[in-house]
């Protein structure tokens, strides 16, 4: 083997970022892992998470070839038996029982790889299902549920431009350690210092005093589920106090006086009890806001994926509009992404895409051709025609990233055949009957579709494979292809017309991106002579290009046909009453009870990160936090054990006590929970944890748009019998 060192430049794919990276080489050994100083977006800027690729690519526990789980353990077979087996027992389930009884589920890292996404598309296509999951509806379903109604497409998400803003308020967000979720933002840290170095303001509304309320001008405790109340509190005071100043698009939106009389009746003091922030500070908050001379709004996690999910991104969208900073420089505006989903992707998003059909047993609605992962469980467990039998799987984790983790578990050891395309036996692969492990980044190329989409700033960036797939592996794309082609062989009436056939044969993912970008807003378009950006132009380009600074588009990007904005859809006003339920005194303080939130960490992003070692190395990550007063309340210290419960399960999980909690909510970090028989990651089975969604609650939800509410969880905290390990919390 050649001893050359060699330098490889590319995006890390392993969160939002799409922080570029330096690789250097020995051989055909990885040296080191540095951030790319010449990456006009990242600007050399890496995260821990980055150094952990080489961990990943190494990894022994990794699968390079398919298994099949038998009652001595799992065996390696080979690609055509396996995918054979695949195709054959899938058509064979959808034929004795409808095409309803094979379901699918992708997890988020789909999106992190631009083969898998368009490639798990077509086969979700071929089984002609409607039992379709994600992980968006445990994530940003909310986001594109105000999209879709507001701007008429649900990949229409105003994003922050931080680079340019004077105010930011962040509601339930921690882009310091989430490196920007729905804001592609590297080196997030820095672009918030500069924001108060050019004379702006930071204001962060959380829970938890969070990594980034430490780097901000001003933090506010907020109760779990209250940030729609919050903003209604806050449009009424910009309203009655006549604050607006929605500018020159003023003409293109409708619905501002209805808006205006359902604020009307939320002023500060009425919903100070149910938030917990005084009257007064919601006053200067809005006054602020509202005097900048610019400002944005930003709510992620904390703001969606609870019970009033939905009202609190479309409110803040009003909020952002009202005030003059929708479309406009350091407000919130939308990115002209080199390929561009919207127009150019079909099924990314579509118009009529809610509540067309609801699922079997609970009636919940379906988004954008997905129903919610809430359901996915007892549409398993619940017999009667339509139950799932048969469940496909792709880079998803769902037994620790959805709700009730346990109840899932018992569900998918029921399924008369399972298949996952993962790299891993984690704690969801292992019920399979068959994986089929994908190669790794590094072994493909890259180009963040959906990132570049949400990024504060237009750019964008190919990168190369760094090495040849080994011999006898196959790209994520291919599987999905090779599953797809079976399939239709088994069963022609899933063909379509021989110009379809020869079409998919021809429009590979690599393609489809080349295309994409030819006819996308910075392409040739159709002169081939012309210049612009092209897939051969960009992959010249080891760094990446800047396209520039976000630029306003509207109306004439509005998916509405008739190009104006809905600040006032009859589907969200229908929830508020709901809503109101939040303001009654025994819904504020249930007696006994914390509410319980999540929290991530920065060198967490998917549950497979914790095979690391690297990544789990130093003090203990997976605690519950807890304010000094609840555990002093209960007689319990830093170290202590304490068993949590709520309606689903219970847990035992060291105490962290700290004042960066509220008093009333405890925390517990997402992605652990290792410690299941049959997986097969030792470092990940070392340093276990536990799974804050064994104590989450699938029955508890956002109602309106079917996401998961994992934040504002009720649950009772007490000393658990046994003493933990103090010492792993020195």
């Amino acid at each position: 083997m050649s001893n050359e060192e060699r330098t490889h430049y590319r995006t890390c794919h392993l969160c939002e970022a799409i922080c570029g990276i330096e690789i250097r080489l020995r051989g055909n050994d990885i040296v080191s892992i540095r951030g790319d100083q010449a990456d006009p977006f990242s600007r050399g800027h890496i995260c821990p998470k980055a150094v952990a690729i080489k961990d990943v690519h190494e990894d022994p526990d990794r699968l390079r070839q398919p298994v099949r789980r038998s009652d001595a353990g799992w065996e390696t077979i080979s690609w055509d038996e396996a995918l054979d087996e695949v195709a054959t027992r899938l058509v064979e389930i959808q034929a004795r029982h409808g095409n309803d009884s094979v379901a699918t589920y992708f997890g988020n890292p789909q999106v992190h790889s631009y083969g898998a996404l368009l490639g798990g598309t077509q086969l979700a296509r071929t089984l002609r299902t409607y039992n379709r999951f994600t992980a968006t509806s445990v994530d940003q379903l909310p986001h594109h549920f105000a999209a879709y109604f507001m701007y008429g497409h649900q990949l229409l998400i105003p994003i922050a431009d931080l680079d340019r803003t004077q105010f930011l308020l962040a509601i339930g967000a921690n882009p310091v350690v989430s490196n920007g979720s729905l804001m592609t933002a590297p080196d997030v840290a820095n672009r918030l210092k500069a924001i108060r170095r050019r004379g702006g303001r930071i204001v962060v509304i959380d829970p938890r005093r969070t990594e980034t309320a430490q780097l901000a001008d001003e933090h506010h405790f907020i109760r779990p589920g209250s940030d729609a109340l919050f903003l209604l509190a806050l449009l009424n005071v910009i309203f009655s106090e006549g604050l607006t100043k929605p500018g020159r698009l003023a003409s293109v939106a409708r619905g501002i006086e209805t808006v205006e009389r359902l604020c009307a009746d939320y002023p500060p003091e009425r919903v100070a009890g149910a938030t917990g922030i005084a009257p007064e500070q919601v006053r200067l908050l809005a006054r602020g806001f509202a005097a900048a001379e610019s400002a944005v709004c930003y709510g992620r996690m904390g703001a969606s994926t609870q019970r009033f999910g939905a009202l609190a991104q479309w409110l803040i969208q009003v909020l952002n509009f009202v005030t003059g900073n929708l479309d406009r420089a350091g407000g919130a505006m939308l990115t002209r992404p080199a390929f561009d989903a919207i127009g150019l992707a079909s099924g990314m998003g579509q118009r009529g895409a809610f509540n067309r059909r609801q699922t079997r047993v609970r009636g919940l609605p379906e988004f954008g051709g997905e129903f919610p992962v809430v359901a996915l469980a007892e549409e398993i467990l619940a017999p009667g025609k339509g139950q799932i039998r048969a469940l496909v799987t792709s880079a998803g984790n769902p037994v620790l990233s959805t709700p009730n983790g346990p109840h899932l578990e018992r569900a998918l050891g029921s399924l008369e055949f399972m298949v996952s395309v993962d790299f891993y036996v984690n704690e969801t692969t292992r019920h399979a009957n068959i994986i089929l492990p994908p190669t790794f980044a590094l072994e493909r190329d890259h180009y963040d579709i959906i990132f570049h989409a949400l990024a504060i700033r237009n750019t964008a960036k190919y990168s190369r494979p760094l090495f040849a797939p080994p011999p006898g592996t196959r790209q994520d794309w291919q599987i999905f292809d090779e599953l797809k082609r079976r399939i239709e062989a088994r069963d022609p009436k899933r063909r379509g017309s021989w110009r379809t056939q020869l079409m998919s044969r021809w429009l590979t993912p690599r393609r489809s991106l080349a295309l994409g970008l030819r006819f996308g807003p910075y392409g040739p378009r159709w002169s081939p002579v012309a210049k612009g950006l092209t897939l051969s132009r960009l992959a010249r380009q080891a760094h990446g290009v800047d396209l520039g600074p976000l630029q306003p588009c509207l109306p004439e990007r509005l998916g509405t046909a008739d190009k104006t904005i809905e600040l006032a859809p009859p589907v969200l006003l229908g929830d508020i009453a709901r809503l109101d339920a939040l303001l009654a005194p025994e819904v504020v303080a249930p007696a006994g009870q914390l509410m319980l939130i999540g929290r991530r960490d920065l060198r967490t992003n998917n549950s497979w990160m914790h095979n690391s070692r690297r990544m789990v190395k130093g003090p203990l990550r997976c605690t519950l936090m807890m304010n000094p007063e609840d555990a002093a309340r209960r007689g319990m210290s830093n170290g202590s054990l304490a068993r949590v419960a709520s309606r689903v399960g219970q847990v035992e999980i060291p105490v962290e006590v700290t004042d960066e909690l509220m008093p009333g909510v405890v925390s517990i970090p997402h992605g652990w929970g290792h410690h299941r028989p049959g997986m097969r990651m030792a470092v990940a089975s070392e340093h276990a944890g536990v799974s804050v969604n064994d104590l989450t609650d699938e029955t508890v939800l956002d109602d309106l748009c079917g996401n998961a509410a994992l934040n504002g969880v009720p649950v009772t905290v007490q000393p658990a019998e046994r003493n933990a390990d103090t010492a792993a919390l020195a």
